[in-house]
């Protein structure tokens, strides 16, 4: 297995593991208060940024391991990343929409932020698994 393609995978299950930790904990805490009153933000906040450190301390775990792959980009690297990245990117612009629409129709910050959340999420997962089935079977001939 390539870097790129362990650095897809890294990236889809922290994306999805860190987004499922975050619902667990405020679907926990709205056990008791309406969705929309649950104190969110520090939660969001420290969801992304574990997922960022934790991203960070794994790709350099698994450059550590094996150094000779961690710097070697091929063509067929290259075009498999942008197909991911295109197929995650229409899921941040989705959420983007979304949430101007919301903001537009005076929805509570709550909403607001998740939707942006949720897209953000979508994307990591939607391209991370773009990729890992790109080097799998191949790039889709269009």
């Amino acid at each position: 297995m390539s870097f790129e393609e362990k650095s897809a995978w890294i990236m889809g299950v922290l994306a999805g593991g860190m987004y499922a930790a975050y619902l667990t904990i405020i679907l926990g805490r709205a056990a008791d208060t309406p969705l929309v009153e649950v104190p969110y933000a520090s939660t969001l906040l420290w969801t992304i940024g574990i997922s960022i450190v934790a991203a960070i301390v794994l790709h350099l775990l698994v450059a550590m391991a094996a150094p000779r792959d961690a710097n070697k980009k091929d063509r067929r690297d290259r075009e498999i990343y942008r197909f991911g990245e295109y197929a995650g990117q229409s899921f941040v612009v989705g959420g983007g929409l979304v949430a101007l629409g919301l903001s537009m129709a005076e929805w509570d910050y709550f909403w607001i932020a998740n939707v942006i959340y949720l897209g953000f999420v979508l994307s990591g997962v939607v391209g991370s698994a773009a990729k890992i089935v790109a080097y799998r079977r191949g790039l889709p001939q269009w």
